[in-house]
């Protein structure tokens, strides 16, 4: 599973001029799913992004959470985040997960980060989509669950 995080004053996601998911201040989370990843992948890497200090405390260090904030996050999915463009011009999607099984990993994602406490907007899963936010800092932090980067 990949994550790509951004600390966001403000974000949306709007398909065919209908904004479908806000937030205020929090984080917008593009997540792909890949192949191999499990229910358990979902819930942990949920709980890593909720429990990831990257908002600033008093000190103006990055050392507060998104729970610590009471941030809220908005999800899109998008499986391009398993785009592989080595040696080649035009990505190849293979290793992403088939849209069945991303869907459900998906949605426990999203599940597992309200069970926390987190408000969760989203996006529609499959549909052509256009993201707005604001990047505060900027911010914008990379995950995968496989640790390749």
């Amino acid at each position: 599973m990949r994550v790509v995080a951004q600390r966001v004053s403000r974000a949306q996601v709007t398909v065919e001029s209908r904004t479908v998911g806000a937030i205020e201040a929090g984080l917008m989370i593009l997540l792909g799913v890949g192949r191999e990843d499990t229910g358990a992948v979902a819930v942990s890497m949920a709980e890593k992004v909720a429990h990831l200090r990257i908002f600033e405390d008093e000190q103006g260090k990055m050392n507060k959470s998104l729970l610590d904030v009471k941030g809220a996050a908005l999800v899109v999915s998008q499986f391009t985040l398993y785009g592989d463009a080595r040696g080649q011009r035009r990505p190849s999607f293979m290793a992403a997960a088939a849209p069945d099984v991303a869907a459900g990993l998906y949605e426990e994602f999203c599940g597992t980060l309200r069970k926390l406490g987190v408000t969760v907007a989203t996006g529609v899963f499959q549909a052509m989509m256009s993201v707005e936010l604001v990047n505060e800092g900027p911010v914008t932090i990379l995950l995968d669950s496989e640790k390749a980067f």
